[in-house]
């Protein structure tokens, strides 16, 4: 299953209330996320792609291409 950044990059977009022009590998935490945001993020990514998503490596995730590779390594 491949996991689009782009998919990823809109999830992330809409629960951090961010610009659109957010990049596959802009930190997540360098454009405003808060441990808050984060939080809802595993929440909607698990959600919106069937997956569970370890803490520990979702926390070590903090751009939309290394989540969508940590997607894309879950689902498989």
């Amino acid at each position: 299953m491949a996991i689009e950044v782009e998919k990823v990059i809109e999830v992330i977009v809409t629960v951090g209330s961010l610009p659109a022009a957010i990049q596959p590998d802009d930190d997540i935490y360098d454009a405003g996320f808060s441990s808050i945001r984060a939080l809802q993020l595993l929440t909607e990514l698990e959600d919106e792609f069937n997956v569970t998503l370890p803490d520990d490596k979702f926390s070590l995730a903090r751009t939309p291409r290394a989540l969508s590779a940590l997607i894309e390594e879950r689902a498989s």
